[in-house]
C-alpha cells in the first residue's frame, strides 16, 4: 500500500488515461447484445436442430402477421382494402417470399378469417435476419398501413425485438437511478457533501472500463452476451463497489479518530477492511466465474460481471487511496463526525438476544421463514410476453390472434421430418398421417397440418375403410349393371325368338340361326347370373373382370352372327323388311350390352388394381392409410405439398397447433407428451431412421425449461462448492463456511417464496420467469456473502476475546456498515424496478427481499446464535489463533 501511495498520481493518471482510451475505441456493448439476442440456445437442443435443418434446406423464412382487428364483422369494403393490401406487399421487394390472401379461397378465408368474421390474417413468409424482419415491418406500418383499421403487425422475431428495446430502456433508467440513489443515502450515511462523489467516480471508472474490456472479450474470444450483461454490470458493480467504498471509508474514519496520521490510517485501512474486502471480493468474483459453467449463453452472459469485479479491485486498491491520501479528513467535509464508524444499537440489541438466546434466537429465524417455505411451489412462466407487458403492437397483435382463433393459433408446434432421400412418397405419407392421427389424440391438441390433411382436417379419402366402401360401392353399380345388361340381353333373347317364329317358311336357315343365337344369349345370362354372385360372396374381382371379358367376346360373335344373318335376308316383302330391321335394331342392343359390359370391366380392372396395390402396399397394413397412384401428382394435392415439405421433397414439416397458450407450462407439457408420442410411433416405421426434431415456441420454451433446470443445479453446485473451499482457506475453519452458505441458502429460498407469493398469488402471473431463479441465486448469494464475511472476518480480528465478547463488538462494529450496504446494494436492485422488464422487476424483487432479510434478521440472528454454540469448535478442523490467556 505504501507503494502505491508513492505513485498515487501517476497511477490514478494511468487509469484515467487506460478507461477513457478503452471506452473510445471499445465495440458498442449494447449493440453486441443487440446483435447476439437473449434465445440463445445450444445445438444439441430439438429447436436448434430443427433451425438448422431448416437453414440447410434454405426453409427457414419466418412468418409475421398482419392482423386486422374490426369493430363488425368485415364487409366489402374492408374486403377491398385487405386485398389491396396483399397486392401491395406481393409487389415489395425484399425479403418478402410468399403472401397469403385471406379471401383468396374457402379455405384460406376458413384459416385466416375468424367465426366472428372481426379478426382477419395477413400471413407474410419473409426470409431474412430478425433486423430484415423488423425493418420490413417498420416499413408496412409507415407505408403500405392506411391508417383507416386498426392492424397489428406481430411474429416472434419482433416480439424479441420489442424484448430488447425494453431491456435497453430499462437500462437506461437504472443507471440514472441508480446514480441519484446512492449519491442521496450516501450523503445520508455520511452526511457529507464530498464522501458520495469517491465511491461514484471509483465505481463509474470500473464500470466504464469493465464494460469495454467485456466488449472486447465478446469480440475476441466469443465471450457470451446478451441485455443481461450491462444490466448486471450496473446493478452489482454500483451496489458491491458502494458496499465496499462504506467499509473502506468508515475503517478509515475510524483509524483516523483513533488518532493515526492519514498513511498510517490508510495502511491500518487496507490491512483490516482491505483483507475483508479482498475476501469478499474473491467469494463474489467465484461466484460469477462459476456462471461460466452454464450451458445457456443467457446464464453465462452475467460471467462479464465477474471481469468488473476484478477491475473494481483494482480500482478500490488504487484509486480510494489515492482520495483518501490527497483529501485527507477534508473527505468527510463537512461533517466532523460520520454515522457510520458508529457502533450499531439495533446490531449491538439484537446480538445480546442471539448470543445469549442462541435456540430462541433460531426460532424467531424459524418462525419467519418457515412458513414462507412452505408455500414455494417452484412455479415458473416462460411467457415472454409478459416481460414487456400489453402496451406493445406486437403484443396487441399475439392477444387478437388469441381472441379471434383460440391460443394454439398464433405459434404453433412444428415438427421436422427430415431424411436422405424423398419423404414425399406413397409409402412415407401413410406413416406421417398415422403419426399425426397419434398426436391429435392427445386432449390439449386442436389440430394438427401437414401434407395429409392440410387444413387440419382429416382427409377421410386416404383411408383404406373409406377407399374400400368407395370399392364396394362400384361393385354393387357393377352387379347392377350387370342386372341391368341381364335384362336387356332376355328382352333381346325374346326378341329373336320372336322374330324366328315370324320368318318366312324360305328363310328357316335364318331362322334356325336366330335360336341358336337366343340360346346363347340365355346362356351368357347365365353365366352373368353366376359373376353377380361371385362378386356378391367372394368379392373376386380379377375373376369377374376376366369372367366378363369373355362374355363380351361371345356377345361380339353373337352380334356378329345377327349382323349376318340380317344382310342375308332379302327385303322381297314388307314383312321380311320389318323383320331385318328388328334384326339389326337387336344386333345393336347387344353392341350397346357389350359397350355397358366394357365400361363395367374397366371398373373393375381398376378396382383389382387398387386392390391389388393395397394388397402390395407394406404402409396400408400398418397405417390403414393408402394413397392411390397419382394422387401426389394431383395439381389440387400440390398446395399441400408446396407448403408442407422442403429441401426437394425431403422434409415434412408438421404443425401441431395446441389448445392453450404456446408460451404456458401447459403448452410445455404437451410439447414433451408430443415428443414421447412421437418417438414411441416411429418405432419400426420409415420415419425411425429419419431425423425429427421440433421448432416453435412450445419447444423452445420447452429447451429452456430442459436446460434452466440442468444450469440452475449445475450452477449452484459449483458456486457452493467454491464458496466452501474458499472460505475455508480464508477463514481457517470447516465449520463457519457450512453454516454461512446454509444461512445464504435459507434466505434465497425464503426471498423467491416471498416473490412467488407476490407475483404468482397476488398479481396472477403464470409464475416466475424461468431465468429469475437463476439470477436471484447467483446474486443473492455472491453478493449477499459479503456481510457475513464483513462480520466473521471482524469476528475473527476480534479472536483474542471470548467468543462471545469477540462476536458482541464485531457485531456492534459491522452492524451499521452491514445495514447500510444493505440498503444501498437493495437500492441499486431497486432502480430496476422502474425498467418495465418483469424478469428484472422480479430478480430485483428477490435480492431486495433477501438482503434485507439477511442483513436484518438472519444475519445477526442466525450466525452469532451458531456460531456461540460452537464455541471454540467453530474453528475445526484448525486451531483458534490469538486466544487470549
Amino acid at each position: 500500500m505504501k507503494i502505491i501511495l508513492k505513485y498515487k498520481w501517476i497511477i490514478v493518471t494511468l487509469m484515467i488515461l487506460l478507461t477513457a482510451g478503452l471506452f473510445i475505441v471499445s465495440p458498442n456493448l449494447t449493440q453486441q447484445a443487440e446483435e447476439a439476442g437473449n434465445l440463445q440456445l445450444p445445438e444439441g437442443t430439438d429447436s436448434q436442430k430443427a433451425a438448422a435443418i431448416l437453414e440447410k434446406a434454405g426453409a427457414d423464412a419466418d412468418t409475421i402477421s398482419l392482423v386486422f382487428t374490426l369493430d363488425e364483422p368485415v364487409d366489402q369494403h374492408v374486403k377491398q382494402t385487405i386485398t389491396s393490401t396483399v397486392d401491395e406487399l406481393k409487389n415489395l421487394e425484399g425479403s418478402i417470399t410468399n403472401v397469403v390472401a385471406p379471401f383468396e379461397s374457402k379455405e384460406t378465408t376458413d384459416q385466416l378469417v375468424s367465426q366472428d368474421e372481426k379478426t382477419i390474417l395477413i400471413p407474410i413468409t419473409v426470409d431474412g435476419t430478425d433486423e430484415e424482419i423488423n425493418e420490413l415491418a417498420d416499413h408496412i406500418k409507415s407505408n403500405i398501413l392506411s391508417g383507416d383499421h386498426t392492424v397489428y403487425i406481430t411474429g416472434e422475431a419482433i416480439i424479441n425485438q420489442d424484448v430488447n428495446e425494453s431491456s435497453q430502456e430499462g437500462l437506461e433508467r437504472t443507471e440514472i437511478i441508480t446514480v441519484v440513489l446512492i449519491f442521496v443515502l450516501l450523503l445520508a450515511v455520511f452526511r457529507s457533501i464530498i464522501t458520495p462523489f469517491i465511491p461514484l467516480v471509483a465505481v463509474g471508472i470500473t464500470y466504464l472500463l469493465s464494460q469495454s474490456l467485456v466488449s472486447f472479450f465478446i469480440e475476441w474470444f466469443s465471450f457470451p452476451v446478451s441485455n443481461y450483461t450491462q444490466i448486471f454490470l450496473v446493478a452489482v458493480l454500483f451496489g458491491i463497489g458502494t458496499d465496499y467504498c462504506i467499509l473502506l471509508l468508515s475503517r478509515y474514519k475510524e483509524e483516523l479518530t483513533n488518532g493515526h496520521s492519514t498513511e498510517t490510517a490508510i495502511v491500518n485501512t487496507y490491512k483490516t477492511a482491505g483483507r475483508t474486502l479482498l475476501i469478499s471480493g474473491i467469494a463474489v468474483f467465484i461466484g460469477f466465474v462459476a456462471i461460466g459453467f452454464a450451458e445457456f449463453t443467457i446464464f453465462k452472459s452475467a460471467v462479464g460481471v465477474a471481469v468488473g469485479i476484478a477491475v473494481l479491485m483494482v480500482v478500490l486498491f488504487t484509486i480510494i487511496p489515492f482520495f483518501m491520501a490527497v483529501l485527507k479528513d477534508k473527505l468527510f467535509w463537512p461533517s466532523k463526525k460520520s454515522a457510520s464508524h458508529k457502533d450499531s444499537k439495533l446490531w449491538t440489541l439484537l446480538g445480546r438476544f442471539s448470543v445469549h438466546r442462541p435456540i430462541w434466537s433460531l426460532v424467531f429465524v424459524a418462525i419467519i421463514t418457515v412458513p414462507f417455505l412452505l408455500t414455494y411451489n417452484g412455479q415458473l412462466s416462460f411467457n415472454t410476453v409478459d416481460e414487456i407487458g400489453d402496451d406493445y403492437g406486437s403484443v396487441k397483435g399475439l392477444k387478437a390472434i388469441e381472441e379471434g382463433f383460440g391460443k394454439g393459433e398464433s405459434l404453433p408446434l412444428n415438427i421436422v421430418i427430415k431424411a436422405e432421400n424423398d419423404t414425399v412418397t406413397r409409402e412415407a405419407i401413410p406413416y406421417v398421417e398415422e403419426l399425426s392421427s397419434e398426436i391429435a389424440k392427445n386432449e390439449e391438441v386442436d389440430s394438427i397440418r401437414t401434407i395429409s390433411r392440410p387444413t387440419g382436417e382429416i382427409l377421410e379419402e386416404l383411408y383404406i375403410d373409406y377407399q374400400l366402401r368407395q370399392v364396394s360401392d362400384g361393385l354393387n353399380q357393377a352387379r347392377e349393371g350387370i342386372n341391368k345388361t341381364k335384362s336387356g340381353l332376355t328382352e333381346i333373347e325374346a326378341g329373336l325368338n320372336n322374330l324366328s317364329n315370324q320368318l318366312p317358311s324360305g328363310t328357316r336357315t335364318n331362322a334356325n340361326g336366330l335360336g341358336e343365337a337366343a340360346n346363347a344369349l340365355k346362356q351368357i345370362n347365365q353365366q352373368l347370373t353366376s359373376i353377380n354372385q361371385g362378386l356378391s360372396q367372394s368379392g373376386n374381382v380379377a375373376q369377374a373382370s376376366k369372367q366378363l371379358a369373355q362374355v363380351q367376346q361371345q356377345l361380339g360373335q353373337i352380334r356378329q352372327s345377327l349382323a349376318g344373318a340380317s344382310s342375308s335376308l332379302q327385303a322381297k316383302t314388307s314383312q321380311v323388311s320389318r323383320l331385318k330391321d328388328g334384326l339389326a335394331e337387336l344386333a345393336s342392343g347387344v353392341g350397346a350390352s357389350i359397350d355397358g359390359l366394357e365400361d363395367i370391366e374397366s371398373g373393375l380392372k381398376d378396382a383389382e388394381e387398387i386392390t391389388r396395390a393395397m394388397g402390395e402396399s407394406n404402409s396400408l397394413a400398418e397405417t390403414g392409410v393408402f394413397i392411390p397412384d397419382g394422387t401426389l401428382d394431383n395439381e389440387e394435392f400440390q398446395p399441400a405439398i408446396d407448403r408442407y415439405s422442403f429441401a426437394n421433397e425431403k422434409g415434412i414439416k408438421m404443425e401441431v397447433i395446441l389448445k392453450n397458450d404456446p408460451y404456458s407450462k401447459e403448452a410445455i407439457d404437451t410439447t414433451e407428451a408430443i415428443k414421447q408420442t412421437v418417438q414411441d410411433q416411429v418405432k419400426g416405421t420409415p420415419l425411425e431412421d429419419m431425423t425429427i426434431a421440433y421448432s416453435g415456441i412450445p419447444a423452445t420454451n420447452d429447451d429452456l425449461s430442459e436446460i434452466s433446470k440442468n444450469d440452475f443445479t449445475r450452477t449452484m453446485i459449483i458456486i457452493l462448492s467454491g464458496l466452501f473451499i474458499v472460505l475455508t482457506i480464508l477463514f481457517r475453519s470447516m465449520i463457519m463456511p457450512l453454516y454461512m452458505i446454509g444461512s445464504l441458502l435459507l434466505t434465497y429460498y425464503t426471498s423467491v417464496s416471498i416473490a412467488e407469493l407476490i407475483f404468482v398469488n397476488l398479481l396472477n402471473y403464470d409464475g416466475i420467469s424461468w431465468a429469475v431463479p437463476f439470477f436471484g441465486f447467483v446474486m443473492l448469494v455472491a453478493l449477499g456473502v459479503d456481510y457475513s464475511i464483513f462480520l466473521l472476518d471482524r469476528f475473527n480480528e476480534e479472536a483474542k476475546m471470548d467468543v462471545k465478547e469477540a462476536m458482541m463488538t464485531s457485531m456492534a462494529k459491522m452492524g451499521t456498515v452491514v445495514i447500510t450496504a444493505a440498503i444501498i446494494l437493495a437500492g441499486t436492485f431497486g432502480a430496476m424496478m422502474p425498467s418495465g422488464v418483469l424478469s428484472l422487476i422480479q430478480i430485483a424483487t428477490i435480492v431486495i427481499t433477501g438482503l434485507l432479510l439477511y442483513g436484518l434478521i438472519i444475519l445477526p440472528l442466525l450466525i452469532p446464535a451458531i456460531t456461540v454454540s460452537f464455541g471454540n469448535g467453530v474453528w475445526w478442523p484448525f486451531t483458534r489463533k490469538n486466544k487470549q490467556n
